[in-house]
């Protein structure tokens, strides 16, 4: 080997060495950003040595897809479950359903069996009229509960549809990054990798948010779709547009997302088909929150119907102990949207300060006048209308089956079987949010094997790139030795 040739050996590793040594350090560095793929630095031998080609950024599409469609599915999960937490907390209250409807009507139906026993007892039919009141305002509230996590739902949407947007702009600056770097760059520029990292970090957050497919073109571009089909992005982004509601009520039916003029639907069960958070808010809103809503008026519908007063004279139905706002009693087993939130106790029954009514009126009947009167001899000891409501309430009726729970039941059964739908969907989301977040995990922790830092490997292949540059110092020394001999004898 000549002075020459050992000299530029020197040099290569010198050169590879310095190369090396950035590349891991800048790894070393970024052992802690989630956001960051490791880079590598690619050597190839050659007549002229060894040198470096490339620096390689660790890429697994595979990996990547998973990941990405794990952070769709458990963000979309986590979501549902919230709102399930949401309902069960406001509408149920804490484990022992002291809040529930089903709990009030409980405790309506044994005070109108005490006032039952005793019907000549003015403290009894106060306190059946007191109870009645208080199912009505738990009813009123259980459905302000589910209109406020609609409302909830609503902004949630708005909210993610504006960061989506947001994102999908930051992504085309990304895109065109990364398409410029994989023009203009060297093979061993580490601008083409940033760029790929950033495009990947905002792609991550998207898929929180929607679920996300991509497809990789020439010159690295990349095109976006739902995971429904629709474009989120190609060449440039496409517009995420909806209209938010500001508050809801029972009747009121929330706008529609559309993702380049395609509105995207929401997902379907307690273990939810959605893909990101966006999917998950409209099932929220338009599915988990109206049917449960459903079963609320269905509850409300029940309870005007069994204590619907009869006219003696041509058999019409009126409101007795619970009316609403149309004041009527409902004939068919139909869903009447929003009866939950309008019922209430008979103004005929109370007694306040600026109400004279009579609670007698409960066991005797004529609340709405005199047609209605039903202890004609006005005895004291009547209880025949109070033990025909208490059988109502035990007596099965028709209810409608979209309401999501049982089509016949008596409403002391329905009232629990809501709590039990409620908790069933709530056990249910629980278990897939388990199983969603440990998936999630597994993909994360796969990917990021095979893309992260291991701060193991490189502070190995740093002691490596060391003992290389000791090696090219040995040469450079034996060189200089040689050199000062050969002068040493000209001289």
């Amino acid at each position: 080997m000549s002075l020459t040739t050992a000299l530029n050996n020197a040099q290569a590793i010198f050169n590879n060495s310095g190369t090396q040594s950035s590349v891991v350090s800048n790894n070393i560095a970024n052992a802690g950003n989630t956001d960051y793929s490791r880079r590598q630095a690619m050597l190839t031998t050659d007549m002229s040595g060894a040198q470096v080609v490339k620096i390689a950024r660790a890429n697994e599409p595979a990996l990547q897809k998973a990941f990405l469609s794990s952070t769709s599915s458990d963000a979309a999960q986590q979501n549902l479950l919230k709102a399930y937490t949401s309902l069960q907390s406001a509408t149920l209250g804490g484990n022992d359903n002291e809040v529930a409807p089903a709990t009030y009507l409980s405790n309506l139906q044994t005070a109108m069996q005490t006032y039952a026993s005793s019907p000549s007892s003015s403290t009894a039919a106060q306190s059946a009229v007191n109870a009645a009141q208080s199912l009505a305002t738990a009813l009123n509230n259980a459905t302000t509960a589910v209109q406020s996590v609609r409302t909830d739902a609503d902004k949630q949407i708005a909210s993610d549809v504006d960061t989506l947007n947001g994102l999908l702009n930051q992504f085309q600056t990304a895109n065109n990054a990364v398409k410029s770097a994989t023009a203009a760059s060297s093979a061993t520029s580490t601008a083409l990798s940033d760029a790929l990292d950033q495009r990947d970090s905002i792609l991550k957050q998207i898929s929180q948010i929607v679920g996300v497919t991509t497809v990789t073109r020439d010159n690295n571009d990349v095109a976006l779709y739902t995971t429904g089909g629709a474009t989120l992005f190609e060449t440039i982004p496409r517009s995420v547009t909806f209209t938010p509601t500001m508050s809801y009520t029972a009747s009121i039916t929330g706008n529609n997302v559309y993702v380049d003029g395609v509105a995207l639907t929401a997902g379907q069960g307690a273990s939810t088909t959605a893909q990101g958070s966006l999917q998950a808010s409209l099932q929220v809103r338009d599915d988990v929150a109206p049917t449960y809503q459903k079963q609320l008026d269905e509850i409300a519908r029940g309870l005007v119907t069994t204590f619907a007063e009869t006219n003696q004279t041509d058999s019409s139905k009126a409101p007795g102990l619970f009316t609403w706002s149309d004041g009527t009693v409902p004939d068919t087993a139909t869903v009447v949207t929003g009866m939950a939130g309008s019922i209430a106790v008979n103004p005929a029954l109370l007694t306040t300060s600026t109400q004279t009514g009579d609670p007698t009126l409960l066991r005797d009947g004529g609340i709405n006048g005199s047609d209605y009167v039903v202890n004609t001899t006005g005895a004291s000891g009547y209880s025949d209308q109070l033990d025909a409501y208490i059988t109502g309430m035990n007596t099965k009726m028709d209810f409608d089956p979209t309401a999501g729970s049982d089509a016949s039941a008596s409403l002391m059964d329905y009232a629990s079987s809501s709590i039990g739908w409620l908790e069933g969907q709530r056990s249910t989301a629980t278990t897939a949010a388990e199983n969603t977040s440990a998936a999630l995990s597994r993909s994360s922790t796969a990917y990021s094997n095979e893309t992260g830092v291991n701060l193991d490997e490189e502070l190995t292949l740093m002691m490596d790139i060391e003992q290389s540059y000791k090696a090219g110092t040995k040469i450079l020394n034996a060189v200089n030795e040689m050199l000062q001999s050969v002068l040493d004898i000209a001289s």
